[in-house]
């Protein structure tokens, strides 16, 4: 049995002349529905609502003003989930509808639930569609296209794998549309190589449209052990492909020691709310011995907050070099600071178990 997380992009749900945007579910509902048969457990992302909506209401054109989005998306998710629920229907499945938005997510109760949720639908073989909940957050409409949020599904049930379906049969080393010698990348075998295409994107126009947020899943899926497929959707026969194992388009690796979920969480799904400096010292424990941060390594503190909320953790130069709960708020971390009591032992300021490392 293989857990599968599929992310389905907009553009793969617009209708042509000749496919209408339920023909295109339905066939991407059958290959979904043949791996179901077969034991595997599929979660299925979906873009797509806004699209809809925009369509329902005969606009020419798409908005850009957020409420405008949030409000054809409010209209196109419930016409998205009616052709789902009709598809999978045809082929003997439940569907549930998932909203979820980053700060449910930034909320460790709230992805624990998201997370068990989500396992029992599967475990009753109903096939969630999991969408952000454009009516209240605008981060998807900005910038994501839900591949961050994939990437957060799969971490919160261990999946297996998860297939980024796009309009783009690889990744390639710069863009294809303007350079004709740009090369497709088959494989990305480590932290390393995907660093470094990260890179490459952020100093080209490539990856303006969407390769950025998908490098970004990729990360955090293949930190926590998860393999990515990007391929692309534009034919629904890739799908099944995919699913029957075939390799297509270019794969991300896994990371041979996962992070595992917790940290995968405190690194990706959190928002820090404030920033903590650190002495050279703690710094140097921090990120080589393995210690919690005590309150004597603290030079100072950035933002308001209180404690148990999530903090940027700062070394000497600078640079961000982890991510944690901090267990003080900043007014005692700042009290703690200019007293100097040296008569107890340094309170506890992040224990180790809610602190990951975010630099190499």
């Amino acid at each position: 049995m293989t857990t599968w997380v599929i992310k389905i992009g907009t553009s793969l749900l617009r209708g042509t002349n000749e496919y209408t945007t339920f023909d295109i579910i339905k066939s991407y509902c059958s290959y979904i529905s043949r791996a179901q048969k077969k034991g595997d457990k599929i979660i299925l992302v979906s873009s797509g609502a806004v699209g809809l909506g925009c369509h329902k209401m005969n606009f020419k054109i798409r908005p850009k003003e957020i409420i405008s989005l949030q409000a054809s998306a409010a209209i196109g998710q419930l016409h998205l989930m009616a052709l789902y629920e009709k598809a999978m229907s045809k082929f003997g499945y439940n569907v549930a509808q998932i909203l979820l938005t980053s700060s449910e997510l930034g909320s460790r109760n709230s992805y624990k639930s998201a997370s068990q949720t989500l396992k029992r639908l599967i475990e009753w073989d109903v096939i969630p569609i999991v969408n952000e909940n454009d009516i209240t957050s605008d981060e998807e409409l900005k910038y994501g296209d839900n591949d961050t949020l994939s990437a957060l599904v799969a971490t919160a049930i261990s999946a297996d794998q998860l297939i980024l379906l796009t309009d783009i049969d690889h990744l390639y080393s710069s863009d294809p549309k303007t350079n004709s010698k740009a090369k497709p990348i088959k494989d990305i075998n480590n932290s390393t190589e995907l660093n470094n295409l990260e890179l490459v994107d952020q100093q080209t126009t490539w990856g303006t449209g969407g390769i950025k947020t998908k490098l970004t899943a990729a990360k955090i899926a293949t930190e926590s052990g998860i393999k990515v497929q990007l391929a692309d959707g534009r034919n629904p026969e890739t799908l099944g492909e995919l699913l029957d194992g075939k390799r297509i388009g270019t794969v991300f690796h896994p990371h041979p020691k996962p992070i595992g979920n917790r940290k995968s969480w405190l690194s990706h799904a959190i928002k820090p709310v404030g920033e903590i400096y650190l002495d050279e010292g703690a710094s140097e424990a921090i990120k080589n011995k393995g210690a919690s941060l005590l309150l004597v390594g603290v030079k100072k503190v950035r933002g308001n907050f209180i404690s148990n909320q999530p903090v940027k953790v700062i070394n000497t130069e600078g640079a961000e070099i982890a991510k944690g709960i901090c267990s003080m708020s900043s007014d005692a971390i700042k009290i703690g600071i200019n007293s100097h009591d040296t008569t107890t032992g340094s309170p506890l300021v992040i224990h180790r178990d809610v602190l990951v490392l975010t630099s190499e």
